[in-house]
């Protein structure tokens, strides 16, 4: 039996989906013809947004998404970090290195959780909250590559499909001189970019270490579906 559900929410929520998805904003007409409604609807939709700052228009009438969601986005970090402390805590003791989960913050790579192993006699320090740019570091590296296996993907086929897991990444001394790390882009996760990796002082990353990193990733990837 099919839930009922709120035709009034649910256009809503398309329209702040289709806003979220373009960097210009959109129109009344141009809602309005990609949801399949006429104007007066859009209209309602865009006024109750804005009350509660979901949506903005700016001077040429063009909706955009509003700081509102800002505030509702930042709830997610603490249910991100609860879904992935498991996989990550396994990774850290198994590897005997510091693992993490890192998302996407902007142009910047934003870790939200770090576990440390119990059994070492050292290991680096790396702490949530430190942030670094998406081209430095394993984390970062690894989110560019999902993104740009994704691209290929979508180029090739001429639609958006599948995303095939684009591997690891491994790099070293590019975050802190003497370490090394590894990365996998979280795959398939709707709404959520980022990576879980591990971060050694060792002047390479042992052989076994990605393959790990890939199973740990989608442990996370699948716990937060």
């Amino acid at each position: 039996m099919t839930a009922e559900t709120s035709q009034t929410l649910d256009r809503g929520l398309r329209v702040l989906k289709l806003l979220a998805d373009t960097d210009h904003g959109l129109t009344v007409t141009e809602l309005s013809n990609k949801l399949g409604v006429n104007r007066t609807v859009v209209y309602r939709l865009l006024a109750t947004l804005e009350q509660h700052a979901l949506v903005r228009r700016d001077l040429g009438g063009r909706a955009r998404v509003g700081l509102g969601v800002l505030r509702l986005g930042r709830q997610v970090h603490p249910l991100v970090r609860e879904a992935a402390m498991p996989a990550l805590r396994s990774l850290a003791e198994d590897i005997g290195a510091t693992a993490h989960l890192t998302l996407v913050d902007g142009a910047e790579a934003l870790a939200v959780a770090v576990v440390e192993p119990t059994w070492t006699d050292y290991h680096v320090a790396y702490r949530a909250g430190f942030r670094h740019p998406l081209d430095r570091g394993a984390a970062g590296k690894a989110i560019l590559a999902a993104r740009q296996s994704r691209q290929n993907k979508q180029n090739k086929q001429g639609k958006q499909g599948g995303l095939d897991e684009p591997g690891y990444t491994l790099t070293h001394g590019e975050l802190e001189a003497g370490a090394s790390g590894a990365a996998a882009a979280l795959v398939g996760v709707t709404g959520i970019e980022g990576s879980v990796g591990v971060v050694m002082l060792a002047d390479s990353v042992p052989e076994r270490v990605g393959p790990r990193v890939v199973d740990a990733a989608r442990e996370v990837a699948d716990a937060l579906r």
